[in-house]
């Protein structure tokens, strides 16, 4: 009879371990890295206007390590004008890394300047950085010309520029396969015609400069 009693409690624990639910492994809770923030600020200064050029810094972002910044600046004509130079400073260092992605553009008509906004991201900013208290600079706008905005557009001030330097070099337009196309017709023999084309085609002509800053509170 024990025999029979202990075989019926084998198999009730049998079935017992078989109907139980299965062990539930319970792992580490997944660890947010706290040095990849995100804050967000309005500017403390007002825009700015800088050789004839308004650029307003509408709010700035701290994402991991990525600064972006909204920046609008004034369109002076249809060129197409984009931010050159940039940089970001903050107590520990600077970041001078940047990208632009375009947020609207509205084109200049007569008797009224236009307006580009574009996001303004620096890149590979450290993640322990301090920007309580950092100050972002838009140090020059530019519009690469097109090779038909020399004649309608740069051709002038250029050859201004040149003349009031004493520099002799000579400009005209010429029309090129149905283009009118900026040339060199006269220069000083002991100029190269490459020396020549460094000074007529230099950035400085299409280039306009600041500097123009904002400064954000991004936290610690």
């Amino acid at each position: 009879m024990k025999r029979y009693l202990i075989l019926a409690c084998l198999l009730l624990s049998a079935c017992n371990l078989a109907s139980a639910p299965p062990a539930v492994a319970v792992g580490p809770t997944a660890y947010i890295d706290p040095s990849y923030p995100t804050v967000e600020s309005a500017p403390v200064n007002p825009p700015q206007t800088a050789s004839g050029i308004e650029v307003r810094a509408d709010r700035a972002w701290r994402d991991g390590k990525q600064v972006n910044v909204d920046v609008c600046f004034t369109l002076l004509d249809t060129s197409d004008w984009s931010i050159w130079g940039a940089s970001l400073q903050h107590p520990g260092g600077s970041v001078l890394e940047f990208g632009t992605t375009l947020l609207s553009i509205r084109e200049p008509v007569e008797g009224q300047s236009g307006q580009r906004c574009d996001t303004l991201s620096f890149l590979n900013v450290p993640p322990d950085a301090d920007l309580s208290s950092v100050l972002v600079t838009v140090d020059a706008i530019a519009a690469q010309p097109r090779a038909e905005d020399y004649c309608t557009i740069y051709m002038s001030k250029i050859q201004q520029a040149l003349t009031e330097r004493g520099i002799a070099i000579t400009l005209n337009c010429a029309d090129v396969n149905g283009v009118q196309s900026m040339q060199i017709v006269a220069k000083p023999e002991t100029m190269s015609q490459e020396e020549a084309e460094q000074l007529v085609y230099s950035d400085e002509f299409y280039t306009v400069k600041g500097p123009w800053s904002f400064t954000f509170n991004l936290g610690q």
